[in-house]
């Protein structure tokens, strides 16, 4: 084996067009791009949804409604998760920190409990936000619910 005689597999590489090179290479003059126009000039490039001077889509239809800057985001916990984490861990107070060495959530989020699912444990959470009906579940089931 020797590195000098290595070459790429036959059809791999392929020579590139040579175009504004005279008349006698069959790609002089226009050089393949035409007469006039944008695209026959240097440095062009087409900008993001330009339709050939079409009323581009993002302008044709309509604006509507907004981002409302004071909402607080929730990352939902339901009482089944948190069921499969009480069997998983067997553990009786549930609190951010027990949430987020578990996977259930990042560290930054603020968790809010709802009521899908059962509880058959009494089990004391603390979270950011509880539903009603998940609070209702929690006092039901014997545990607690300590808001954040």
């Amino acid at each position: 084996m020797n590195l000098s005689s290595l070459k790429p597999a036959a059809g791999s590489v392929k020579v590139g067009k040579r175009v504004g090179r005279g008349q006698g290479s069959g790609k002089g003059g226009t050089s393949a791009r035409g007469h006039k126009g944008a695209q026959s000039r240097s440095g062009y490039s087409r900008k993001l949804g330009f339709e050939g001077g079409q009323m581009p889509l993002q302008r044709r239809l309509p604006k509507f409604g907004f981002n409302n800057i004071n909402r607080t985001e929730y990352k939902a916990l339901n009482l089944d998760a948190i069921q499969a984490l009480v069997d998983k861990i067997g553990v009786s107070v549930i609190t951010p920190e027990v949430i987020i060495e578990n996977g259930l959530c990042a560290k930054k989020d603020l968790v809010k409990i709802l009521s899908r699912g059962e509880l058959s444990t009494a089990v004391e959470i603390h979270a950011h936000g509880f539903s009603a009906t998940a609070l209702e579940a929690i006092e039901k089931a014997g545990g607690k619910a300590i808001k954040l």
